[in-house]
């Protein structure tokens, strides 16, 4: 009898503490906003010298990126920048002028890319996307072998207007690798510093 009052009591102890531990799995959006506050494995650029009355924050040698140099800003058009920190980080900056809108066109054509690519939002906010876009796959009995491996890409895109004017930065095209995953987080830190030099 002793035996089962013990047993009834650690069942009940087992079930009150089990209600209590329903806490939600860490989601991964969490995981990537709690990282951006920190910034001490960035430098500051001031791209007043190439055109561009603005600054931003660039990830340095420290970032675990592959950057060994120091970034490179390439401005041979005047609408348009190219950012590079060591042979993977890649951001591209274009002048749109007064036209705005840039985030709900770029949205509407993730959208009709449905028929190739699963797009799946990483982070959503009005004027800052990270998204994970993953190869549709129809394969047959003739396919290459490599048919059927997940495809995947992590791709940064944002608007800001400066001064009245809009702009677009992105990554590059074909985005970051799966083990590249990182890097993209870190884009989006940069997205986020890029501000007009007058403020402070």
């Amino acid at each position: 009898m002793k035996k089962l009052l013990i047993f009834s009591y650690t069942l009940i102890l087992v079930i009150i503490s089990s209600c209590g531990s329903d806490a939600p799995e860490t989601d991964n959006k969490q995981e990537i906003k709690a990282n951006m506050s920190d910034y001490s494995e960035f430098q500051l650029i001031n791209l007043g010298k190439y055109e561009l009355n603005a600054k931003i924050m660039i990830p340095d040698a420290s970032a675990n990126i592959g950057a060994s140099t120091k970034p490179e800003i390439i401005h041979n058009d005047s609408f348009l920048w190219k950012i590079t920190a060591g042979p993977k980080f890649e951001l591209h900056i274009e002048d749109f002028g007064d036209y705005k809108d840039r985030m709900v066109n770029k949205k509407k054509e993730l959208k009709e890319q449905n028929k190739f690519f699963q797009i799946k939002y990483l982070i959503d906010e009005p004027h800052l996307i990270l998204y994970e876009r993953k190869l549709i796959v129809k394969g047959d009995k003739n396919a290459a072998p490599e048919v059927g491996v997940d495809h995947i890409t992590y791709h940064v895109y944002g608007e800001k207007i400066l001064d009245g004017i809009t702009y677009e930065l992105r990554s590059r095209d074909e985005g970051f690798g799966a083990d590249q995953k990182n890097i993209a987080e870190l884009m989006v830190k940069t997205i986020k510093s890029f501000n007009s030099l007058d403020k402070q």
